[in-house]
């Protein structure tokens, strides 16, 4: 799964990496290490722009909430609970059907956090079971040192207890789509602990190569048997993971220091 990740990009950069034609200044976040559900993070999303005489799809970076509420939904308590959309699933359930369809994205980050499993609550985690204590958190990132481009989903709930003038009137949303983590070794692997993204947890984000951005976000493409075509994992050995603070389990943390590589993991007998 993906239930905390990292952000610290600059919108300015972001901008120019993803060919972003509109973004509006004043809507900026601060770098954020210690993304949680709920928090607001950028998204990279195709839409038509309403100032234009022909409306076209233009590439836009915008700001959305983590946590997708669908469009039918009667309140937004639900969010928090959908900041993630299987792959395998996201073309059939109705909370993302719809946005599978016509509203994708991609959310930059610098990397994910996922914890190690012990053996035994791994195997209960993989059946569905509820749930393990978090032990050591391992920090995924391009091996390269790129942005790390996750396949997303948006959405857009309107609060009908407001008015349209209201700012928050309208809801907008994203969940982030995973896949079955690898299995093959890492690009960059840990002297010590996992070997393999599996080794950490059965799930992982779905990054987006850059090759795969344009028909990802491309809003004309809505025809669910051709995009699944895009939900395949990436190529084998672009990742790299590395232990650091169990600081990051408290979401209240927040700074550079949490992507600092450990050089061992904190907690021993994880394997």
């Amino acid at each position: 799964m993906c239930g905390r990740y990292a952000a610290s990009r600059r919108p300015e950069d972001l901008t120019g990496l993803f060919g972003v034609e509109k973004w509006e200044p004043e809507e900026t976040l601060a770098p954020d290490w210690n993304v949680a559900p709920t928090k607001e993070v950028f998204a990279v999303l195709e839409r038509p722009s309403k100032d234009a005489a022909e409306p076209r799809p233009v590439r836009q970076l915008r700001i959305l909430t983590w946590g997708l509420v669908p469009s039918w939904a009667k309140t937004p308590e639900g969010g928090a609970r959908m900041i993630n959309a299987r792959a395998e699933t996201v073309h059939e359930k109705p909370s993302f059907r719809r946005a599978f369809a016509s509203r994708r994205c991609i959310l930059p980050a610098d990397g994910y956090y996922e914890w190690v499993t012990g053996s035994d609550e791994r195997r209960l985690e993989e059946r569905g079971k509820r749930k393990r204590p978090r032990k050591q958190p391992y920090f995924v990132t391009p091996a390269d040192g790129s942005v790390m481009a996750m396949a997303g989903l948006y959405e857009f709930w309107r609060d009908r207890t407001l008015p349209d003038e209201h700012p928050r009137a309208w809801w907008a949303t994203c969940s982030v789509i995973t896949t079955e983590a690898e299995a093959t070794p890492l690009g960059v692997a840990p002297a010590e602990g996992p070997a393999s993204l599996a080794d950490i947890h059965p799930r992982m984000p779905l990054m987006l190569t850059p090759d795969r951005w344009d028909d990802w976000l491309d809003p004309s493409r809505t025809d669910p048997d051709d995009l699944r075509e895009l939900l395949a994992p990436p190529p084998a050995g672009l990742m790299r993971a590395y232990p650091v603070t169990t600081a990051v389990s408290d979401v209240r943390n927040n700074g550079p220091e949490l992507l600092a590589e450990l050089p061992a993991p904190e907690e021993a007998t994880l394997f």
